[in-house]
């Protein structure tokens, strides 16, 4: 039998439209759902175009969080600070507005400074403003728990929700990544240098140790005693202020006022040491990451 007939048989003809079947559903089909599974180049396409949308979305909600804090500043009479009048009558205005709180008062400047933290505003302003509202103790006592709560909350906010803008500042400026590089050889060393020493801004430094490999835990407990020396000298500078400024220079407070200007000159000087303890204990300070001691 020839090779055409064998074509030609019922056989032949029946594996012919097998094939064609095969060919015009099964095969597309495949490619169908070979399609759904996008390459590396059409990720890396969607990926980019995702980073390019999400800094709008952040710049949106971080413009409307700034109007919120703006229209909770007003209702609570912050603008009426900038009004005219004496020194007296603006640090009278500033008290008036935290003692109408009452005993909402605290927990007030503790939720200002959360929201300082996380916004990367200032935080030497709100320090001082706690020395002249609650006095050079309690304003003291309130700065440290009030910065606390919030670098802890800004590194949460680096770690699990803002993490791609916070790489992105790490790329862009050298002198963060030296936090990176001192963490991994130093460890929490590093951490205590760079509250100690201030050579990184504070509210930028908690967003970047979220990166690091830092257990939470280690950061919250080697933040709060570093913060404490700055903090009560800050805020005994300006607790002695409120003393003078609000007694109108009566004996009495003029006293108060020496004692407070003593402390905090001691702890000015405590905070001036510094550096030179962490040269001498480290080998140098963070601007060139020290080599770990063993």
């Amino acid at each position: 039998m020839s090779v055409g007939a064998i074509h030609e048989s019922p056989l032949g003809r029946a594996r012919k439209r097998s094939f064609w079947a095969y060919s015009c559903f099964t095969a597309p089909s495949l490619g169908f759902f070979a399609m759904e599974e996008p390459s590396g180049m059409e990720r890396k396409v969607e990926a980019q175009g995702k980073k390019r949308k999400n800094p709008w979305l952040r710049l949106l909600i971080g413009a409307g969080l700034i109007v919120v804090l703006l229209l909770v500043a007003y209702q609570a009479g912050f603008f009426d600070l900038l009004k005219g009048g004496t020194l007296k009558e603006r640090v009278e205005r500033l008290d008036g507005m935290f003692q109408s709180l009452g005993a909402w008062a605290p927990a007030f400047f503790i939720l200002i400074w959360v929201f300082a933290c996380a916004l990367l505003l200032p935080g030497l302003p709100i320090s001082l403003v706690g020395g002249l509202v609650f006095g050079a103790v309690w304003g003291s006592m309130w700065t440290i728990v009030g910065a606390n709560l919030g670098a802890s909350v800004a590194f949460l906010i680096g770690r699990y929700a803002a993490r791609g803008m916070v790489e992105g500042w790490i790329e862009r400026n050298k002198a963060l990544k030296k936090i990176d590089e001192g963490v991994k050889q130093q460890g929490w060393r590093m951490l205590m240098i760079t509250r100690l020493v201030p050579l990184f801004p504070f509210n930028v430094q908690n967003y970047v140790y979220g990166l690091t490999n830092i257990p939470f835990r280690t950061y919250a407990l080697v933040t709060l005693p570093t913060m404490i020396p700055a903090t009560i000298a800050f805020n005994f500078v300006s607790g002695s202020a409120r003393e003078v400024i609000l007694s109108g220079g009566q004996p009495e407070a003029l006293k108060k006022t020496a004692l407070y200007f003593a402390v905090a000159a001691v702890f000015f000087v405590l905070v001036s040491l510094i550096p030179g303890w962490v040269k001498k204990r480290f080998g140098s300070v963070p601007g060139s990451i020290p080599e770990k001691k063993t």
